[in-house]
């Protein structure tokens, strides 16, 4: 069963390869290409989990992160940064301003299926009923 996620990305062909990978594993994918429309998608939409480009042209991706998280109605949403900035550190930077989880780009599609799996909700069990019949 897929997940809502709100994915924020400037660049029309990350944007399309992570669009066909959780498009066909079934998930729903909500697209904004700078930071202002991708809060005001993260808003409309209330996601399951949100993939954020650091660098975007209006708002730092990292700022944007964090003022997702001092906002209380939307702080519970998972935000894992799918980045070109993977030099020594930049995991730690994302991390700091409130990223749950991290994704160097270029993506592969077992890691991003795996990361995006890591947040979907998890079915209840029903809990064990003990067998009458043997008592």
């Amino acid at each position: 069963m897929g997940i809502k996620v709100v994915y924020i990305e400037d660049n029309p062909q990350n944007m399309r390869l992570v669009r066909k990978i959780l498009g066909g594993a079934g998930h729903y994918v909500t697209e904004a290409t700078d930071g202002a429309s991708g809060l005001e998608a993260i808003i409309r939409e209330r996601p399951a989990l949100i993939l954020m480009d650091v660098n975007l042209p209006d708002i730092d991706g990292l700022e944007l992160t964090q003022r997702i998280k001092a906002d209380p109605t939307l702080s519970h949403i998972p935000v894992v940064a799918l980045t070109a900035n993977a030099m020594y550190g930049d995991r730690e930077r994302c991390m700091a301003a409130g990223c749950s989880g991290y994704i160097p780009k270029p993506v592969t599609k077992n890691l991003l299926l795996s990361t995006v799996a890591s947040y979907a909700p998890q079915p209840a069990t029903e809990p064990a009923v003990p067998d009458r019949a043997s008592s």
